[in-house]
């Protein structure tokens, strides 16, 4: 026989919202939104499952890996639970919104669900929410997009946000000028992506991947180390000083924090030339990431190249709920039976919550009861 203990457990990595959380993660999505919206970022809304074969094989599309799959059981195809809000962004982009003018501008909001959590992050579910600018890759496409995101966090009322940069496509860049082998240049991205002086220090123009390990950190130092290098080949001076000019057009806020990890490539294979992470001060792990990319559509307009580019931000809302962002509560205040309506509404708008009583009663022991600080015995507030 089932208990009432197990009909409440959840699956791992999911769990319920409860108050004053719950109105918490509402309150930070429209102050988030608003923002964007003021910006001219448009809201669009995607289903929360899709043809597993629109997400896997499509625009921007996910790994197999992160998918919950089902069968329809009106079409009998496969079908699977979005682990990933960018990529259906992609898909109405190119789609139903093809025949827009370009720069396109869309924010968005919505939970997704994975087939496991990670290290840092143990959720399977959690509200995403973030903004796309399509047609354009820029680097003044990037200082939009990534002003945009530390704008609206700092507008959350984060006491310190960093963003980090990355260059996904630099390590394969100068293995490329430097004549490299297709093995080598893997080598050497693992190597950076770990931090392994050692195994830096065995590779061919080991002085050239050991000053992309040494520049991680400060962009300014970063740029200094990078162009104290004789061989040092041209794409990376040029990469930084463009993310340098980059960084001149960010917010002046003296809670924003800037950094480079130039060597960087895990978790950027989506990106093209620009990534970047965000945190913030408390939170654990990421609050978001983003960076430019590209939508595969169908080959539409002039060129008809079949690819447009994109960059976007997506930031992970539940770990600034947990860290207590977000969190006002209002005072309760609760009702005798019979208050008049007049005084209702003029209770109700000098900023407390309502709670009325629903029948005769002690309103002292009723407020008690409804979790309400004060309570209104008719003529006046007493306080619980």
């Amino acid at each position: 026989m089932t208990d009432s203990l197990s009909l409440g457990l959840l699956p791992e990595g999911l769990r319920d919202v409860l108050p004053p959380q719950a109105e918490a993660e509402a309150r930070l999505l429209r102050m988030l939104l608003d923002h964007l919206a003021s910006y001219g970022y448009e809201r669009v809304g995607t289903p929360l499952v899709e043809f597993e074969e629109t997400l896997t094989r499509g625009f921007g599309a996910a790994r197999p890996s992160d998918l919950f799959r089902l069968t329809d059981p009106i079409s009998q195809r496969p079908l699977a639970v979005r682990s990933d809000v960018t990529g259906q962004i992609a898909r109405v982009a190119a789609t139903r919104l093809g025949h827009y003018a370009r720069p396109l501008r869309l924010s968005y909001a919505g939970p997704v669900l994975r087939i496991k959590g990670s290290q840092l992050r143990a959720d399977r579910q959690f509200m995403q929410a973030g903004a796309e600018l399509i047609g354009a890759d820029s680097p003044e496409a990037v200082a939009e997009i990534a002003s945009l995101a530390l704008s609206g966090l700092l507008g959350l009322g984060l006491d310190a946000v960093n963003i980090d940069f990355v260059l996904p496509d630099l390590v394969p860049g100068i293995g490329a000028e430097l004549g490299l082998e297709p093995v080598t240049i893997a080598a050497a991205a693992k190597a950076l992506d770990a931090k392994d002086a050692a195994a830096v220090a065995q590779l061919p123009h080991a002085a050239v991947w050991r000053a992309l390990l040494e520049a991680t950190g400060d962009l300014a130092r970063a740029e200094q180390i990078i162009g104290n290098v004789p061989d040092m080949p041209a794409i990376a001076r040029e990469r930084l000083s463009v993310l340098s000019a980059l960084a001149k057009e960010l917010p002046e806020d003296k809670r924003l924090g800037v950094t480079v990890d130039p060597g960087e490539t895990r978790g950027f294979a989506y990106q093209t030339w620009i990534g970047f992470s965000l945190f913030a001060k408390g939170i654990r792990g990421e609050v978001g990431r983003g960076g430019a990319y590209v939508i595969r559509r169908p080959a539409l307009g002039q060129n008809g190249s079949g690819e447009e580019p994109a960059v976007g931000f997506s930031l992970y809302l539940d770990g600034l709920v947990e860290a207590g962002q977000g969190v006002e509560v209002m005072p309760r205040l609760f009702l005798a039976h019979g208050t008049p309506t007049k005084d209702i509404e003029r209770l109700r708008e000098e900023g407390w919550a309502i709670v009325r009583a629903l029948k005769e009663g002690d309103p002292a022991e009723a407020a008690r009861a409804q979790r309400c600080s004060h309570y209104w015995d008719g003529r006046k507030i007493q306080m619980v």
